[in-house]
């Protein structure tokens, strides 16, 4: 292949340079290292983003202490199976990484992962009827048999000192805990993915290039107009498959792809804030993430935390996120994002849902108007003692939660993850926000199965898989033994605690 062709013709073309890219990227390169691979980038630099740790929450999303993600159901008890999903999909990232980082691939783990422990906190007699009831439905699993849970304030406070110091004495408390928690610089995995690949000869990173038009032709390569924003340059790209992992912006282009199956597709931008603590001494004096319950009417992702954070190098203390409203879809998008993408097949879904969701608007409205002081004063449900002096304003990223199609409902709004590819599998788009970094590994194993169901199937595929994942193709929700073998495996690697006896 001459140069000029090599250029212009890769096999497969990734837009976006986030988590989602640099997983699928590294995966193919691994199975298959002779693909032409390219990745375009409208900013100058990878993981600029939904991925960058100012813009993440950082937690490694395992259902350990997200109570989103185990739901009370109208009889009383309480579901996990989302939670064990996560869970699982979490462990399985985790070997990936251990792969990477047992073939000196990337950087050493403790420039992305540490332990952090990972607790819920609820207060009132309801919501504590409600954790000890979700704890004892989560240890009948043992992905979470390592769980503690304690209605006991001292045990609480020498968990959480600044959770607990200045609460009423008289109101009832609880917590659980999982000491495998961690916490993940997404932004800092992510470059090193790509610092990796861009050495190799058959990889080529383009950044400051916008993707501006996608087309598929009659022999199935894919047309994809492309401008170098530095030098106002264009030109015509051809990938037999194209993965749009553009975060806010995967919609539009998806909706440029003209394929049947993004019809009826919308986003709902909600954008988010965070209060950074700027006193040294109070930092020092937690080390948790503590997630709590969400207000009535707000969206999951704004599920409110106390969280300890590791970003370049140094350790941090946030709190939020607040939720807020904005018709970008990125952080640096631009306020038509969301007008240009209202089209003739999915305004009814977005107008059915924005019908459907009013109390999301209002609270959206309520979060947007909100003051310094009230700012302050939900940080105080989580800290008491907090002082507004120690506390500043973060602006964290832009997420877009789905919009799609209900035969029945008109339209619904979603809050997860989902991949939606063509029915000839050449094309395909990652829509949708939490907990997607977490669980980056398992959406894009998903992703190759179904776009190159062909090569999966290989017997040199399938070992390179089970190299690279030792867990895949078995159940690690159904495998006691199974688990503990590569929560072992990557703990070692990824230099994390082992499970902690439970007393």
């Amino acid at each position: 292949m001459n140069d000029n062709k090599a250029n212009n013709e890769p096999d497969v073309v990734l837009i976006g340079a986030g988590i989602m890219s640099a997983t699928l990227g590294m995966m193919l390169n691994e199975l298959q290292p002779s693909l032409k691979i390219q990745v375009f980038e409208r900013l100058d630099m990878a993981a600029a983003e939904s991925s960058d740790a100012w813009n993440n929450a950082g937690t490694g999303h395992s259902a350990f202490c997200e109570l989103n993600y185990t739901p009370e159901k109208p009889d009383g008890t309480v579901d996990i199976s989302k939670a064990v999903r996560i869970a699982e999909s979490f462990e399985i990232s985790k070997q990936f990484w251990s792969y990477l980082i047992k073939n000196n691939i990337i950087e050493l783990p403790t420039s992305f992962i540490k332990n952090i422990p990972h607790l819920s906190f609820v207060w009132g007699k309801d919501n504590v009827d409600f954790l000890r009831k979700r704890y004892g439905a989560m240890v009948e699993c043992h992905l979470f048999d390592d769980m503690l849970y304690s209605e006991n304030r001292d045990e609480i406070e020498r968990w959480i000192p600044l959770v607990m110091h200045g609460r009423d004495s008289g109101e009832p408390v609880a917590a659980t805990r999982m000491d495998l928690g961690t916490d993940v610089n997404f932004g800092a995995l992510t470059r090193s993915m790509f610092n990796y690949m861009q050495d190799k000869s058959d990889v080529r990173m383009h950044f400051s290039h916008e993707v501006r038009k996608l087309r598929q032709r009659e022999d199935g390569r894919w047309k994809i107009k492309v401008k170098d924003l530095q030098t106002g340059e264009k030109r015509n790209v051809y990938a037999r498959y194209v993965f749009i992992g553009a975060g806010g912006g995967a919609l539009p282009l998806l909706e440029k792809s003209d394929i049947p199956e993004g019809k009826g597709y919308g986003g709902f931008p909600v954008s988010g804030q965070w209060l950074r603590c700027t006193n040294r001494e109070v930092i020092e004096q937690h080390r948790a993430k503590v997630y709590g319950k969400a207000a009535v009417g707000s969206p999951p992702m704004s599920v409110p935390h106390l969280d300890t954070r590791y970003i370049n190098g140094k350790r941090e203390l946030l709190f939020g996120p607040y939720a807020g409203f904005s018709t970008k879809f990125l952080k640096k998008g631009s306020f038509l994002d969301l007008p240009k993408s209202i089209k003739a097949t999915n305004l009814r879904p977005m107008l059915s849902a924005g019908i459907k969701n009013l109390a999301l608007t209002k609270y959206l409205i309520d979060q947007v108007r909100q003051s310094p002081e009230e700012r302050v004063e939900a940080l105080k449900d989580y800290f008491p003692n907090a002082r507004a002096e120690d506390w500043e304003l973060e602006v964290a990223g832009q997420r877009v939660q789905i919009i799609k199609r209900d035969p029945d409902k008109g339209g619904v709004l979603e809050f997860g993850t989902e991949v939606v590819s063509g029915a000839n599998c050449t094309l395909a788009a990652l829509l949708g926000a939490s907990p997607g970094a977490s669980t980056a590994v398992s959406i894009m194993l998903g992703l190759l199965e179904r776009c190159f169901m062909h090569r999966m199937n290989t017997e040199e595929w399938q070992k390179k898989l089970k190299e690279m994942i030792p867990s895949y193709g078995q159940s690690l929700a159904d495998d006691p033994e199974l688990l503990e073998r590569v929560r072992s495996y990557s703990s070692e690697v990824l230099g994390l605690v082992p499970a902690v006896e439970k007393k």
